[in-house]
């Protein structure tokens, strides 16, 4: 395989383009919803891909999309240009990349694109230092649609020299990169702003929904006056039609929604600012978990409105 080339933003490469370049090799630890989409995107451009995930059989799900499935960190990394991480959170991410790391290729590039907060991310960039390897900042926003289909948006911190190396990965799994700063906290510190609208979004959904249903108007009616105008929302309308038929296959889990929700609140006390609300929606998000919904799509938070 070959790499994808700078200057090809969202665009994969035809053959004969593809065939006079040198192939780069990307290491994917991390495979669920967001990483498998990312791994294949990163395959179609025309990288050398290799994958790892805890549960096996999630890596071994890719095998006929990429390159190889690695038995270890240490293993998928060991030739890899660039190594990116898409797992739950911080500690997940520094187990791994503590087997990873020392395996890496002098010169190789560790993109960091979990979602772990500001204070996460310094921590995993003092153990890239401490390692030597560069570091990049860089989370996405999405869920397993725009995953998928190589739409999700990137917002990145890192140095400006390291910004050619990795623009090919971004290119590759994003319709739109963001280079929010230079810095290790950079990336995350959007990527909880936006988060935070999203989660918002989708508890003052929950709660619409719900209120609906408690005063005996059927909630679909809520859903078609806002639909086209100023208060409506593409993502409101899709989350509240799954709301509505009690169907919740994962895009975004619940589990994942209430640990953003917790980073975000943090954030939200260090920079001064009330996490009233923040709190508000991860105790929802929390209450849907302890019902059994954790590893269903946060639209599954309307079940924890009910009294």
């Amino acid at each position: 395989m070959t790499a994808a080339v700078p200057g090809y933003e969202n665009q994969r490469l035809d053959e004969a383009t593809q065939e006079d370049y040198m192939a780069t090799t990307a290491a994917v630890l991390g495979t669920g919803i967001m990483g498998a989409g990312m791994a294949k995107n990163l395959a179609e451009a025309g990288f050398d891909v290799v994958v790892w995930n805890r549960s096996h059989d999630k890596a071994a799900a890719l095998a006929d999309s990429v390159s190889r499935v690695a038995e270890s960190p240490a293993d998928a990394v060991s030739g890899a240009d660039l190594v990116v991480t898409m797992l739950f959170n911080e500690d997940a991410v520094a187990q791994v990349m503590g087997e990873a790391l020392p395996a890496m290729k002098d010169g190789a590039v560790w993109v960091q694109s979990a979602t772990v907060g500001v204070d996460g991310v310094q921590r995993l960039a003092e153990q890239a230092r401490a390692a030597g390897v560069d570091f990049v900042d860089a989370p996405v926003v999405g869920t397993r649609q725009p995953a998928e289909e190589g739409k999700l948006v990137v917002v990145a911190g890192c140095p400006s020299e390291l910004r050619e190396a990795v623009s090919p990965v971004f290119d590759a799994v994003g319709a739109k990169t963001v280079w929010v700063g230079d810095q290790p906290g950079d990336g995350q510190r959007l990527k909880l702003v936006m988060n935070s609208w999203v989660l918002t979004i989708v508890g003052g959904t929950a709660q619409a929904i719900s209120l609906a249903r408690g005063l005996g108007i059927d909630p679909q009616l809520f859903l078609d006056s806002i639909a086209g105008g100023g208060t409506d929302s593409p993502y409101a309308q899709l989350k509240g039609k799954a709301m509505i038929a009690g169907e919740f296959p994962p895009a975004f889990p619940l589990d994942g929604a209430a640990k953003d929700a917790g980073l975000i609140a943090d954030a939200l006390r260090a920079a001064g600012v009330s996490p009233e609300l923040m709190d508000a929606l991860r105790g929802r998000f929390e209450a849907g978990i302890a019902a059994g919904h954790g590893g269903e799509d946060m639209a599954s938070v309307v079940e924890a409105f009910r009294q």
